[in-house]
């Protein structure tokens, strides 16, 4: 991811953002209509290639398991509000961790933003907070989301409109105009996929790791990720240190850092960054199919409700919605705690 993510953004993709599930997430949004901000609307190949790979690697490895767990409404909510939460920092764990590795120091807030968020998570998990136990489910179950990516991705080949007027909406101008080669995108999201699969590759449990049992394996792949994608960035002249000029980002620290800490927490409800929960869809996790289909849902009404920010600055409800969601996930960290009689 460290070597290939700047390397995508050589081949077109927008400034360090050559992998971001939040950003793309609301290009495949604005691809299919539910959001009309022309300039981010695009179906990125990554996030299919991110599904399909898992799911060979599970297949592979024998670790297919459809399941389901309790409160998908919860899980939708949180997929919701975590991606206001990234789309008013601009970027989900792993854009910040790019922005910073291209020397886009507002990213430094948004990660402080993350850890606080991820923290406030581990002491609702210290209380007994658990949204409970998965169940086993019918295959046919844990091969719907891979399939909704497989219709994505006929849509994207074929560029089919349903209309004169679309959808399927392509960016003419914009981070969503964009875009690296399919082919090539579709197999960096594989590669990446399968070995994330694998390897459990998750920025949000390697923070919440740290914090709640001090084991650090995780956490040594979010640093070489980082400084892998530090050195390309070097080696590509994509690297320019500051604060103001960086690409799609906006200055204001104090949400730079606030919409961070609401993704944050709302990750570690859930289980997972956004990555890991596209990954665990792709082995049969209907609870992060849910959240995915939250966090796209949610990238539509971040636009469509002035809550997302820009380049030019925060939207005009983004302040509002980060409260908001903030609340939400408390009152959620304190009424669903298992307890003991």
């Amino acid at each position: 991811m460290g070597v290939f993510a700047p390397l995508l953004q050589k081949w077109g993709n927008p400034g360090n953002m050559g992998v971001c599930v939040a950003c793309f997430g609301r290009d495949i949004a604005g691809a299919l209509g539910l959001h009309r901000a022309a300039v981010v609307q695009y179906l990125r190949p990554e996030i299919m290639g991110f599904v399909f790979g898992s799911l060979i690697a599970a297949y592979a490895f024998k670790e297919f398991k459809p399941r389901v767990g309790s409160a998908p409404i919860v899980r939708f909510v949180l997929g919701f509000f975590a991606m206001v939460g990234a789309l008013v920092f601009l970027g989900c764990p792993w854009r910040a961790l790019l922005r910073l590795a291209g020397g886009d120091l507002n990213a430094v807030l948004g990660l402080l933003g993350l850890a606080a968020g991820i923290g406030i998570g581990v002491v609702f998990l210290r209380m007994g907070y658990s949204l409970e136990r998965s169940r086993r489910t019918y295959t046919a179950v844990g091969w719907i989301l891979p399939v909704i990516m497989l219709v994505l991705l006929v849509l994207r080949v074929t560029e089919f409109s349903f209309t004169a007027d679309g959808p399927i909406f392509f960016s003419a101008e914009g981070p969503g105009s964009m875009y690296a080669p399919l082919a090539i995108s579709l197999a960096v999201g594989m590669g990446i996929g399968f070995l994330a699969q694998r390897t459990r590759f998750c920025t949000m449990g390697a923070i919440r790791d740290l914090m709640l049992m001090r084991d650090p394996h995780l956490f040594w792949g979010v640093l070489s990720f980082a400084g892998a994608a530090l050195v390309m960035n070097l080696l590509l002249g994509q690297f320019k240190l500051g604060f103001e000029g960086q690409p799609v980002a906006h200055t204001n620290y104090l949400w730079n850092f606030g919409g961070m800490v609401l993704a944050g927490l709302a990750f570690a409800l859930a289980g997972g960054c956004p990555g890991r929960q596209v990954f665990l869809s792709g082995e049969g996790d209907c609870d992060a199919a849910v959240f995915v289909i939250g966090m796209i849902i949610g990238a539509a009404f971040a636009h469509n409700f002035g809550l997302a920010s820009s380049p030019t600055g925060l939207g005009p409800w983004g302040p509002a919605a980060v409260i908001v969601g903030l609340i939400v996930c408390v009152v959620f960290g304190l009424t669903m705690r298992q307890t003991t009689d």
